[in-house]
């Protein structure tokens, strides 16, 4: 709305006043005619973003930033213990070069072939062997090896059959077409099993189309299933004439000490080491539990088993934060064992015939992250690990120290998180470091972490020049007002003490990992940032019950997967409004995907008067519903409740147990906030049940909510996943700023 002050001064009539008058009424109608237009144009802004207001948020997200980041190591290649190859990113290409590890000379180098070395013959079902001469796939349940170079095939097995085949990699959540086994290092013996899923329950989804739809069906064992996946070990002898060895042992029940699957990257079969002469083959048994791992050693010619060591643990056993840290060596009769046993992941030498402790390796308020490598000649460990040094506590440094526990050394204590890339033999290293806030340099150093080189070091102005915003990091106190909590914070690049923003909290709760976990430098997480510049104020921690720190941090709501982290997700948004005034904690929405899908909705469920909006996609709503290996892990195994009601039955046709706790859909009635819930229909992981069993008890109960189901989407919403992202936004816009959000955005180039 404006004004047209001149006519308003030609209309005025002017014989009854004087001039000064007459000044004042023109600066009056002047200073009147610019506030209405100022309310006016600030009642534009409260009612309604634009698409340019999406636009430039969307500046924010990797794929328009990570061009911007430049002088940084994007391929590495070494070349025995000779020379190293790589590559670092300039602005228009990259550049290659070689250094000679004999003269420690740098020189450019002819590009480099960065693609799959692998024979265009091999099958993405295939596991090669070692030698690179033979290639195991299944076929109609058994096990097959083919010869690469002749093409000759060779059936292995001949009795498997549909449920009780070879090498099967099916996890329930997970599954694919390749064989799960391990090969031994000279290529002529290979470990694996024959999978018992016979009796095992079935999950079934449908697809969307015209017509009939087609039915997908598949072994998906649940928490408390009578019948879960079970292994029968067995070893294939190539130069026995393919036999067949079985171990002489029950069948295991298909668990890791890692992992909720026994199949590594490419199938590799986990918890498995072969002797170098592969005439023994070391394992680890897990309980269906978790809580005790076996290890024992088994005769590659006769199968006979030697138990060599248990542990047993209250809640869950790990041997390590995603990695295998226990290790048989075989040839000076002793092992290595990483246990949590004093409240904190450490490694342990024991002798292989005796099986008795002969020392602690590592110790104290710290964690052991992973075993990278063993020198048997100089009985060195070199390892990485976390909470040794000085800050944040998730920084990965790498170390070594002697079998005997003596020399203790950090190699790299340049302050940050370290990737490290190992020559073959481990005579050098190179080693990428970063922060939050500080850009990745990579340095080469020699085994005791000298340095020799410095091969990058990575240029953020142009970042900076096209609006980068650095995170906040932070550290708070838990729930317990005792323990240190780490995180990040992204806040508006416009942010103003004397403004309010809204807050965004994003989760994921784990219990395998943490919402953050990695504080190494990244150009944009999610969109975090991106969201920021609509207003908000972003909060992401790692809250108790995640990896990375003490066993009793990561045990904190063993049991209860419902609490999610979520108290100390409140405190700490509660405590850092105090530090930063702008942010209105008034208003406070959360969002996730997956777990964080399951613990944004319990959020709004059960903290109604501290959450108000949520976006929930491709939650795990009831862990009744997910894959039995995730729940009775990390919640324990079902059972049933003792009651005295007479309702022994719960309206959801599931016996009253100790699972009841965790279940979303059984606090429907504290909805008070707005909720999205979204779900991919074709979501083998974590099957779409589990949002419907919420969908359901919401429209029993009577509740307003908003619900998005993506037709043939698995975990991930492929091309649909923007439309989710732009979903989101808007919610976010619409229910926690008040704003109309621009119609059908897109986030693709017009």
């Amino acid at each position: 709305m404006t004004f047209n002050t001149a006519q308003s001064i030609k209309n005025h009539n002017f014989k009854s006043t004087n001039f000064n008058e007459m000044k004042k009424s023109i600066l009056s109608i002047w200073i009147i005619a610019c506030l209405l237009t100022i309310n006016s144009c600030d009642q534009n802004n409260q009612g309604s973003l634009d698409k340019k207001d999406y636009e430039k948020a969307a500046e924010h997200l990797s794929k328009n930033l990570n061009k911007h980041l430049q002088k940084i190591v994007n391929y590495q290649k070494w070349e025995n213990e000779d020379f190293l190859f790589y590559k670092v990113k300039e602005k228009t290409k990259s550049k290659s070069f070689k250094i000679n590890l004999q003269t420690n000379q740098v020189s450019l180098a002819a590009d480099q072939n960065t693609k799959n070395t692998y024979s265009s013959s091999r099958n993405r079902n295939e596991f090669i062997s070692p030698n690179g001469q033979l290639a195991a796939y299944i076929d109609k349940y058994n096990l097959w090896i083919r010869n690469i170079k002749t093409k000759i095939k060779t059936q292995l097995t001949f009795d498997g059959k549909k449920d009780y085949g070879y090498s099967t990699n099916n996890a329930g959540w997970t599954k694919s077409d390749g064989p799960v086994l391990k090969w031994s290092p000279k290529s002529d013996k290979i470990a694996t099993f024959k999978q018992d899923a016979r009796g095992v329950g079935e999950m079934y989804l449908t697809t969307t189309n015209v017509g009939h739809p087609e039915l997908q069906a598949w072994k998906y064992a649940l928490p408390g299933d009578v019948k879960i996946f079970e292994i029968e070990r067995i070893i294939i002898d190539l130069k026995a004439n393919n036999k067949i060895i079985k171990l002489k042992m029950k069948n295991d029940f298909q668990r890791s000490t890692t992992t909720d699957h026994i199949a590594g990257r490419g199938g590799e079969l986990l918890d498995a080491q072969w002797s170098k002469d592969g005439t023994k083959l070391a394992f680890v048994s897990s309980s269906r539990d978790h809580k005790e791992a076996h290890l024992q050693i088994a005769d590659a010619k006769t199968g006979n088993i030697t138990s060599i060591f248990k542990e047993n643990a209250e809640t869950y056993y790990e041997s390590g934060v995603r990695s295998e840290n226990w290790k048989v060596l075989f040839e000076t009769n002793e092992f290595i064992w990483y246990s949590e046993k004093d409240n904190w992941g450490h490694l342990y030498l024991y002798d292989l015939k005796t099986k008795k402790l002969k020392n602690q390796i590592t110790n104290g308020d710290w964690l052991v992250r992973g075993l990278m490598h063993i020198d048997p000649l100089s009985r060195e460990l070199f390892f990485t690990a976390g909470g040794k040094e000085k800050g944040n506590p998730y920084h990965v440094y790498l170390y070594k120290v002697n079998f005997d526990g003596s020399s203790l050394t950090c190699l790299t204590p340049e302050l940050g998180t370290h990737a490290i890339n190992a020559s073959p033999n481990w005579n050098y290293f190179t080693t990428t470091y970063s922060t939050t806030t500080n850009p990745p340099v990579t340095v080469l150093k020699n085994r005791n972490g000298e340095k020799i080189v410095e091969l990058a070091s990575g240029d953020i102005s142009e970042l900076e020049k096209n609006g980068w915003q650095k995170p906040i990091e932070f550290s708070v106190k838990a729930r317990d007002n005792k323990t240190d909590l780490f995180g990040i914070m992204y806040v508006p690049s416009y942010y103003n003490e004397s403004d309010k923003y809204p807050v965004l909290n994003y989760i994921y709760p784990g219990p395998q990992s943490g919402s953050v976990g990695n504080y190494s430098f990244r150009v944009a997480r999610r969109d975090y940032q991106a969201l920021a510049e609509l207003g908000f104020v972003v909060v992401s921690v790692d809250a108790m019950g995640t990896p990375g720190r003490s066993k009793s941090f990561h045990d904190a709501y063993y049991g209860n997967m419902g609490d999610n982290g979520l108290p100390d997700n409140i405190t700490a948004i509660e405590q850092l409004s105090k530090t930063y005034k702008a942010m209105d904690i008034s208003k406070v929405g959360i969002w996730g995907h997956s777990g964080g899908g399951f613990a944004s909705t319990a959020a709004l469920l059960r903290y109604p008067d501290f959450y108000d909006v949520a976006v929930s996609s491709s939650g795990n709503h009831d862990n009744r519903n997910y894959e039995a290996d995730w729940g009775e892990k990390w919640h324990g195994l079902l059972t049933p409740l003792e009651i005295d009601s007479q309702d022994g039955k719960s309206e959801y046709d599931a016996s009253k147990s100790n699972y009841d706790i965790q279940a979303n859909q059984l606090l429907v009635e504290n909805l008070k906030g707005k909720l999205l819930i979204a779900h991919g229909m074709l979501d083998d992981n974590v099957p779409p049940s589990n949002t419907m069993v919420v969908v359901d008890a919401l429209i029993k109960a009577n509740k307003d909510f908003d619900l998005i189901l993506f037709p043939n989407k698995r975990h991930g919403y492929g091309d649909m996943s923007n439309y989710m992202t732009r979903r989101k936004w808007d919610y976010f816009v619409k229910h926690l700023k008040g704003l109309d959000p621009p119609k059908s955005f897109t986030f693709e180039k017009e």
